[in-house]
């Protein structure tokens, strides 16, 4: 078996069981309650290295460790990615809007992955390629792959102890301040993300749109768009927190991933991995302010 991730519970609410308390421990390689509730069946999660029952109370001081027993290599999909950064444990990739990250499906980045990356020649090298955190299907950018069991282990205790800052950009609707934080609880979880602003444009549909920096320094499900929406000003494209009817037809989500720091998991270099504004964020601010200016 491959170890994916491990993880000591440090702090914990309770009578809280491992299926109920999994769910965000290993959020990005299993987005929901059916599939950690297949991964404890299988024995591929495990508490303390010992297979138990899904509604088993967990505490302080408890290890759980997930495992991959899959040894079939996904179907290549044929769609050519763009390539940031590659070495022998990892690669960054820039995903684009409108496709999975995974899932039961042929057209996903995982499936994408064997056309784009060159297999690792170490020794813990993975089967397949993986992601060690996940991108909504409608956001794009930078997306960190694992080529290797160590690197991805030690990626993924990164993401857990907050030691890779990702910074976004986003179109929102609205003239927001210069910057600001947003400290606000999502679904009784403490959340924050701090922003800038780069761009402020008039619109004749919108009134005034901006151009944010997003600094995420929490890791909720969907963070920025709920704070943003509950700030007052929506991300462009958003079908879930958006204003109805300022969902723009073929134009998807106005979000991406720019950035990512953080040190080597296995050299322990300094890694500044960054992409430019995307340009259908800088073509369409362009043609709302030439409307606006003409009109």
């Amino acid at each position: 078996m491959i170890l994916l991730k491990e993880y000591i519970i440090k702090e914990i609410a309770d009578n809280q069981r491992l299926l109920d308390y999994s769910i965000d421990v290993f959020k990005e390689l299993i987005p929901s309650n059916k599939g950690i509730k297949k991964a404890i069946k299988r024995g591929e999660l495990l508490l303390n290295e010992e297979v138990v029952e899904t509604g088993r109370y967990l505490k302080i001081g408890d290890k759980l460790s997930l495992y991959s027993t899959e040894k079939n290599v996904p179907t290549t999909y044929n769609l050519e990615l763009e390539v940031v950064y590659e070495d022998e444990y990892l690669a960054v990739i820039n995903k684009p809007a409108g496709i999975n990250v995974s899932g039961n499906m042929y057209r996903t980045i995982v499936n994408s992955l064997p056309f784009n990356l060159t297999k690792s020649t170490k020794p813990d090298a993975l089967s397949w390629f993986r992601p060690v955190h996940r991108l909504d299907n409608q956001t794009s950018g930078l997306l960190i792959i694992a080529k290797t069991q160590t690197a991805m282990v030690k990626l993924g205790n990164m993401f857990e102890n907050k030691e890779i800052q990702k910074v976004y950009q986003a179109i929102v609707i609205g003239k927001t301040d210069d910057e600001g934080i947003i400290d606000k609880d999502i679904d009784g979880k403490k959340s924050i993300s701090e922003f800038k602003t780069l761009k402020r444009i008039k619109s004749l549909r919108n009134k005034d749109l901006s151009l944010l920096e997003l600094k995420p320094k929490t890791g909720r499900t969907h963070q920025l768009r709920i704070h943003l929406s509950g700030l007052g000003f929506p991300i462009l494209g958003d079908k879930i927190y958006g204003v109805d009817g300022e969902v723009l037809k073929h134009k998807g989500l106005f979000l991406c991933s720019v950035q990512l720091l953080l040190k080597h998991p296995i050299d322990g270099k300094y890694l500044d991995v960054k992409i430019e504004t995307p340009y259908k964020f800088i073509s369409l601010l362009n043609r709302e302010q030439r409307r606006f200016d003409r009109l």
